[in-house]
């Protein structure tokens, strides 16, 4: 049985960067051939990781059993809730540029997607994650469950043993 928000409470985040990488290309194709075939595949992408982790997203497997292992870069461990939150609002930025290449809005959907862009090479190249940043504001300001808050820094005390 498949269940919904079945996301992992870890992540390589090797992989996480690399799939960020495929994101900027697909993204970058995109804006380029101002294809909607090509954002419902980066919007499906986002909703797949969202809703599932890398089972069902072509770039994570792509990732996980391709890129990293070939490029040797083996395992770094980060908490997953934060990666899931980028990765909704990755779903709410390809989500947008999807409704407004449709209504014909190209400079708007172009803005869009040049934004994602941005965020996701910031990812790829230096591994700044901006919603893992935004999540960390939201853990202060107390609009994440504590039980996620336990998860994150579980993850980060074990990682300094």
């Amino acid at each position: 049985m498949i269940r919904i928000g079945n996301f992992p409470d870890t992540v390589n985040e090797y992989a996480a960067r690399t799939v960020a990488g495929l994101v900027v290309i697909l993204s970058l194709t995109a804006i380029l051939t101002q294809s909607l075939w090509v954002v419902g595949a980066l919007f499906y992408g986002f909703l797949a990781r969202v809703l599932y982790g890398p089972k069902f997203s072509p770039f994570a497997k792509l990732a996980i059993h391709g890129i990293v292992p070939l490029l040797g870069l083996g395992t770094k461990t980060v908490a997953g809730p934060p990666k899931r939150f980028a990765q909704f609002v990755g779903v709410i930025f390809s989500g947008t540029a999807f409704v407004l290449l449709y209504f014909g809005q190209v400079l708007a959907f172009q803005s869009v997607l040049a934004v994602l862009v941005l965020f996701a090479s910031l990812e790829s190249v230096i591994g700044f994650c901006a919603g893992c940043f935004v999540f960390g504001f939201l853990i202060q300001w107390g609009w994440i469950p504590e039980e996620v808050c336990e998860k994150c820094n579980n993850l980060q005390f074990a990682d300094k043993k």
